[in-house]
């Protein structure tokens, strides 16, 4: 299976083949105004392969090639800005599991391909995929680049949110379960310049994944223990790109990916000294974040899902920070992109500040309980199926910028079409989980019904 959407292209070994890669890049190239082009990639084991593939058919081109060897995708954006390159590429399939992989899209502005660029994008490909053995080749040129990943450290502790001597006091033990990603060197390093002790538990570039590589709460059993084990002040868990950070309390406990963008926020608009300030997010993510918002005096701003959706409506607006709820911080003045770095900093600075430990800090934190559930979509079609789901229930306030989502004061549920399966999704957020519960069941049964 071959899935090309907003986050790029994905596929199985025997799906992202020499064709796709190459014809990708070739639609890329032509894409870019300039001549040269970053490539990066995760730790996968055909990563190397389609680097191969991928910096031959771009030097076919006739750009230049940049290989910035295995980082995260957070280091591949920041670097597109600080060498003042064209646009960058990197290898990786997120948080897929092994047999997964594919290609990032990064333009010039440090960002990724919206979705009219990336549509733009595909068909070219398909266009280049008939004729990709017939392109008349040019003479690109290709070079390696070592420093990217300690540029981007460096640029984390120039961040002005972020005083490392503070840090430093505080005398964290840290343990860092990288899933032997992208991020296995990077963040430890981050952390070690911080003054942390720092445990590192699947730090490997060349070991498979552990584990389910998505950092959720079910996947981080040993990450869990190692902190009980060593008493460590928190615990933090990457993905295998590098731009998710989730976190485990001083208990051995995960605190919800929710909650790595409210700490990040929390202390950000503590430290902003602007009269109007703008918090951005999508449609799914904790109300905790409108919570803090409002201790600070701030607005939050909603987009539809896709961390592109976020970073373009942050740069539209100035926002002073933004990010997703699945671990994922934006910081304007890192770049517009999801970076695990980025957070661990912010976590520690918090942390660091408030002087108490992270359990008790999060029974002070606005806390809500989400449900998250998926239903077969069938042919039904959500924009035609609004008035049927109002007389379920009747909402304060209706938001229809990405699929249907219900908004009540203190809870809401929202409804959207997959676009990597035939499904509906439908997350419902609420004080406790009786009341998510509660307002979650009559959705779901509606489309059990009608699917």
């Amino acid at each position: 299976m071959l899935i090309e959407s907003l986050s790029g292209v994905r596929g199985h070994d025997f799906d992202l083949n020499e064709e796709v890669v190459t014809s990708y890049a070739y639609a890329f190239a032509e894409f870019t105004d300039s001549d040269k082009i970053l490539v990066g990639r995760d730790t996968r084991q055909n990563g190397q392969y389609l680097k191969t593939i991928l910096i031959e058919a771009l030097k076919n081109t006739g750009k230049t090639v940049v290989d910035l060897g295995i980082c995260p995708t957070p280091t591949v954006q920041h670097a597109v800005e600080h060498h003042q390159a064209a646009g960058g590429i990197v290898i990786t399939a997120s948080h897929n599991p092994l047999p997964w992989n594919g290609l990032k899209f990064i333009g010039s502005d440090g960002i990724f391909l919206d979705a009219g660029e990336m549509l733009q994008l595909k068909n070219r490909r398909i266009e280049f995929g008939r004729t990709y053995q017939e392109y008349e080749k040019q003479k690109g040129t290709a070079h390696s680049y070592d420093s990217a990943v300690d540029d981007h450290i460096q640029s984390v502790l120039n961040i002005h949110y972020i005083d490392p001597s503070t840090i430093r006091k505080a005398g964290f033990k840290v343990v860092v379960d990288a899933v032997n990603g992208a991020a296995y060197r990077a963040v430890p390093d981050l952390l070690t310049k911080l003054g942390c002790d720092v445990i590192r538990i699947n730090c490997h570039h060349d070991k498979p994944f552990p584990r389910n590589p998505e950092p959720l709460p079910e996947n981080l059993t040993e990450l869990n223990q190692t902190v009980l084990e060593h008493r460590a002040h928190i615990g933090l868990a990457i993905d295998p790109d590098g731009d998710r950070l989730a976190i485990v309390s001083d208990l051995g406990k995960p605190i919800s990916e929710e909650y790595t963008l409210v700490l990040a926020e929390h202390l950000v608009l503590s430290k902003t000294e602007r009269i109007e300030k703008k918090v951005v997010t999508n449609l799914s993510t904790t109300l905790a974040v409108d919570d803090i918002a409002k201790q600070f005096d701030a607005e939050v701003i909603r987009t539809p899902i896709g961390e592109i959706n976020v970073a373009k409506k942050m740069r539209e607006i100035d926002a002073c920070i933004g990010g997703e709820g699945n671990g994922g911080v934006l910081l304007p003045e890192a770049h517009l992109g999801r970076d695990s770095l980025v957070a661990s900093a912010l976590a520690l600075q918090f942390l660091a500040e408030q002087g108490k430990p992270l359990s008790e800090l999060m029974n002070e934190l606005p806390r809500y309980t989400m449900i998250k559930k998926k239903v077969p979509r069938g042919n039904l079609e959500l924009n035609e199926l609004i008035d049927d789901l109002k007389q379920l229930k009747q909402p304060e306030e209706l938001d229809l910028q990405d699929g249907i989502k219900f908004i009540w004061e203190d809870r809401w549920v929202h409804m959207r079409s997959s676009n990597t399966e035939p499904v509906i999704r439908i997350y419902a957020e609420a004080p406790t989980k009786d009341a998510a519960e509660e307002a979650i069941a009559p959705f779901v049964k509606f489309f059990k019904n009608n699917s």
